[in-house]
């Protein structure tokens, strides 16, 4: 899972580095390389597969590309492999060949055989962004799904629904990471706070009996409270210091600008035509909310802060010097130094709406497949008979629901202090669509901006937000007007 992440303040290369050093969260302990770490005789990815294999029989041949996301590391590429013998052995009309390329190598493996006329029959796991940037090239499943009456049931609306856009149904739900505001009790606990909601539609509760909407401004209330300077002054005491603080409220961990956005309310930065530049103004809320966290209330850490050894190189709750964070279940891979006593409650509203932002990864079928009924019987062995296998190594939430229970039985195995699992279970439907990860007209380069754009916020005071998101749609606007 170490390809997937969103990076609020620092680059995407300094949160694959961590991520890596996490590994993957699976349902239960990963299975362990035989050989050392280096071994020469361990599974290694393959680089630069030739992009041509003749098949080996009559049977018809069906190419899966890995790996655009996750996949690569040698304990994965070991069960892919395996994944593919099964499949092989028990399938007497396929022949199913996988080319592993090293993330690092992947994208631009993957636009050669592209640019080659030859590209793969399915690609996966793959993310939203991951995909977004082969936007249109994507198969519609409508119709294979109900050609083989494929049971969507078995999954969350919420979950099937998020595939759904202009292209139709691109995908099916595999491996689903929803949101959660995770806390630790121990500094709710210090406080004299009440712990947040568990429950969706719930109100908080303040120490003196009162009740409030579970929103932003609420949560705002809170990390004031929950902000602590070395004197021990809350950020809601006049004689607090901002300059000397040892605890944070909240930190958005490993949220890009599109994802802060999206959790004030669902968007996209296209306009219906497909090429104007618009700014939600829910998104707009969200960053002058953020921005205001940092430099004027300053219960969020700022860029140098959070970039600081003191407060964890970017994962300051992990630190334990953050009381609140919003992020999303892949973030369990992260939380080795957080203490035995975090726990997950429910995302805020803003005006009234909830948007529990999700992220999720799948396997894909390209829209010019020879052979779309055998590349949709490999996409739903995968998704189906394949998955307990696959979703252990990649640490995915289970998107089918008769698989969930598992899944959190050994992720309270990995985190016994009682978390209220059920809390990511509910989020999945509120999720974002469209996706904050969605289409964007030279996708790379739009990316590009939003996390220089969203680092100067977090290392700059003093900036006028309304100019700053003025400049950010003009210069969005340039690289959508590009030729692509």
């Amino acid at each position: 899972m170490k390809k997937r992440f969103n990076l609020l303040a620092s680059g995407l290369v300094a949160l694959t580095l961590m991520v890596s050093a996490c590994g993957p969260a699976a349902t239960t302990a990963a299975p362990q390389p035989t050989q050392a770490p280096g071994s020469t005789d361990a599974p290694q990815p393959t680089q630069a597969p030739e992009p041509t294999q003749a098949p080996t029989s009559d049977k018809v041949q069906i190419r899966w590309f890995c790996c655009l996301g996750t996949g690569d590391d040698p304990v994965q590429v070991e069960v892919e492999q395996k994944v593919v013998e099964e499949f092989n052995a028990s399938h007497p009309n396929i022949e199913l060949v996988i080319e592993i390329v090293d993330y690092d190598a992947a994208r631009d493996a993957f636009s050669t055989e592209l640019a080659s006329g030859n590209p793969p029959d399915i690609v996966g796991p793959v993310g939203t962004s991951g995909a977004e940037a082969y936007h249109g090239q994507w198969l519609d499943l409508a119709e294979l799904i109900q050609n083989h009456n494929y049971d969507l049931s078995q999954f969350d609306q919420g979950a099937v629904d998020f595939y759904i856009g202009g292209e139709g149904q691109v995908g099916l739900p595999f491996a689903i990471y929803p949101s959660a505001l995770y806390y630790q009790r121990d500094m709710f606990d210090e406080a004299g706070l009440e712990y947040p909601p568990h429950n969706y539609g719930d109100k908080y509760k303040w120490p003196d009996g009162t009740e409030a909407e579970w929103n932003y401004d609420t949560l705002r209330e809170l990390a004031l409270r929950l902000t602590v300077d070395e004197n021990g002054k809350d950020a809601t005491d006049p004689e607090f210091d901002s300059t000397k603080i040892v605890q944070y409220g909240y930190e958005p961990t490993f949220q890009d600008l599109r994802a802060v956005g999206s959790y004030f309310g669902a968007g996209t930065f296209l306009t219906e035509d497909g090429k104007t530049v618009q700014i939600p103004p829910a998104w707009i809320d969200a960053w002058k909310w953020l921005y205001d966290g940092m430099w004027t209330d300053h219960f969020i850490p700022a860029g140098p802060v959070t970039q600081s050894d003191e407060f964890g190189q970017d994962n300051p709750f992990n630190a334990g010097r953050v009381a609140l964070t919003l992020t999303h279940l892949w973030y369990t891979c992260c939380l080795a130094d957080a203490g035995g006593n975090w726990d997950v409650a429910t995302v805020p509203a803003h005006n009234g709406k909830i948007t529990s932002n999700f992220n999720a990864d799948t396997f894909r079928i390209f829209k010019t497949t020879q052979h779309p009924d055998e590349a949709f019987e490999v996409l739903t062995y995968l998704l189906g008979e394949a998955s307990p296998e696959l979703l252990q190594i990649y640490g995915g939430m289970p998107a089918r629901t008769a698989d969930q229970d598992a899944f959190f039985k050994g992720k309270g195995e990995e985190y016994p202090q009682d978390v209220d699992w059920q809390v990511f279970i509910d989020g999945i439907a509120y999720a974002d669509n469209p996706s904050f990860e969605g289409y964007m007209p030279n996708y790379n380069e739009s990316l590009d901006l939003h996390v220089t754009t969203l680092s100067k916020w977090r290392v700059t005071e003093g900036l006028d937000m309304d100019a700053e998101i003025a400049t950010l749609q003009k210069d969005l606007q340039v690289i959508f007007d590009k030729k692509q």
